[in-house]
């Protein structure tokens, strides 16, 4: 009787202990759940997912400036001018150039709707 009293107690505590244990395991699979939920976190809005968006515009605008190194040279020459003074004549710029206008606000779009889906704010337009 001793021996089936001593199984008895072992084998609630382990029913005790796989209930801790799962429990556990519930809760703590409750925020990563939580995390996947579309409307909680739209899909592709990691942090990965901008620096591949971000990196993919950056290299299609250095290859776009290498092949039109009149715009290049335009936005090299901005180096080192107060921010007001650039923005005054990136707008000029642009306006004077509207197929140049046109194309880097093409190259930067993906990142614009990676913004707008993800629920950030739209980054300026090109002047």
């Amino acid at each position: 009787m001793l021996l089936s009293a001593l199984a008895g107690r072992r084998a609630v505590a382990g029913a005790m202990g796989a209930s801790a244990i799962a429990g556990a395991m519930l809760f703590g699979a409750l925020p990563s759940a939580l995390a996947d939920d579309p409307a909680l976190n739209p899909p592709n809005c990691s942090a990965a997912d901008l620096a591949g968006v971000s990196s993919g515009v950056s290299a299609s605008t250095s290859a776009y400036l290498f092949t039109h190194p009149d715009v290049n040279y335009f936005f090299t020459s901005l180096e080192g001018l107060p921010r007001e003074e650039i923005r005054t004549k990136v707008a000029d710029y642009m306006n004077a150039n509207p197929m140049t206008k046109a194309d880097l606000t093409g190259i930067r779009q993906p990142l614009v709707d990676l913004k707008n889906r993800c629920g950030a704010a739209p980054a300026p337009a090109i002047p």
